[in-house]
């Protein structure tokens, strides 16, 4: 099974060669136009951190230029000899185009744009893209892709996991709707937090459970094969600032009564609910047992996320680090400011993993 090493591997190895599913894409888009059919209507979308001879958001967007009322198309590439994985070959398509330079193929960015129909067939699609070689290797911090940022409305990526902090600190300092991926454990980064609790940012469409699979470039890091293309599994999300319609969706829930007598988790119905030693709250393990009857503060694993209902639930902030001193928790048995309570089962001190406090809105 893949897990977080897979993450810290690539951000040590700087292996950022995962390619998201079309399928994937699809899906969550679609859940924003569910939505809003006019998410995208006559707006400028940059896909940055792309490589659009492979790249399925080039084709996914490129494709659905019209449905989605798109005004501009922009998608740039990061150059090969920046990258640490360098096993590249010129596609047949840049080969056969007038503009192909062999000695900057590998050394600069490409620019892809979609605004028109340049072959005359009727239909604004991926055959109409039109492409020039960047002045640099396309590195998302360069002037000139960052005046793409600042000319865009929308920016949709899978940026690389090597330089997520970065680029996320690139991305919210622009102002703009977004929609990226990113892993799961990012919702409880200091640098990220404050706007998930602001709610700024959120969890996309698409459930957390599972993972992503994504088609990787690098034949020594495959968790599988799937119809021929090698494949790796990454526990990663979406997130964004679009509004889409599960975010409204309240958890139908069970009374705290009703959950310590019939609950499928025998934790809760053996041990009921557990509250902290160090703070004023009670341990909520699972998303099925928050009780729709209890008004006080609740910790609950950041899984939470992707159910969490801003007019059902207030987010008041993390049980760990810099937001639990300002939550006012006291230092546990460890000597740390992170929630702690007695395990019913040992009567050991303990520490959940990193919990998020929320509370029912009236």
């Amino acid at each position: 099974m893949a897990n977080n090493t897979n993450l810290g591997a690539a951000k040590a190895a700087k292996n950022d060669e995962f390619y998201t599913q079309y399928a994937d894409i699809q899906k969550e888009v679609n859940a924003y136009l569910e939505y809003n059919p006019d998410t995208f209507r006559d707006k400028t979308v940059l896909l940055p951190c792309d490589d659009p001879e492979w790249s399925n958001f080039t084709r996914f967007f490129a494709q659905n230029f019209e449905r989605l009322g798109l005004k501009r198309l922009i998608s740039t590439s990061y150059a090969v000899e920046s990258k640490k994985y360098k096993d590249y070959q010129p596609t047949l398509w840049e080969q056969e185009s007038p503009l192909f330079d062999p000695d900057k193929t590998r050394i600069k960015g490409k620019i892809f744009e979609l605004t028109r129909d340049t072959n005359q067939n009727g239909r604004i699609d991926i055959d109409d893209l039109e492409w020039h070689y960047l002045e640099g290797d396309g590195d998302f911090r360069s002037p000139e892709v960052c005046k793409l940022r600042d000319e865009a409305d929308i920016i949709v990526t899978n940026p690389p996991f090597s330089v997520f902090l970065p680029f996320f600190s690139w991305l919210i300092n622009s102002e703009k709707n977004f929609l990226i991926i990113a892993n799961k454990n990012c919702v409880t980064y200091k640098e990220l937090f404050p706007y998930i609790k602001a709610n700024k940012l959120w969890s996309g469409r698409t459930e957390w459970a599972g993972g992503m699979w994504f088609e990787t470039k690098d034949r020594n890091d495959i968790d599988r094969i799937i119809d021929g293309v090698p494949m790796k599994n990454i526990p990663s999300i979406w997130l964004t600032n679009l509004d889409h319609g599960r975010r409204h969706e309240r958890l139908s829930l069970m009374s705290m009564k009703d959950n310590l007598r019939y609950s499928k988790h025998e934790d809760i119905r053996r041990y009921g609910y557990i509250k902290y030693d160090n703070y004023d709250a009670i341990d909520i393990p699972y998303v099925d047992v928050i009780p729709s009857d209890y008004e006080g503060v609740m910790g609950i694993p950041a899984t939470f996320l992707d159910k969490y209902c801003p007019e059902q639930f207030e987010i008041l902030g993390i049980g760990t680090g810099d937001s639990a001193k300002e939550l006012g928790i006291n230092k546990n048995y460890r000597g740390r400011t992170d929630l702690s309570f007695t395990n019913p089962e040992t009567g050991k001190p303990s520490c959940p993993f990193s919990r998020i406090l929320i509370r029912k809105k009236a």
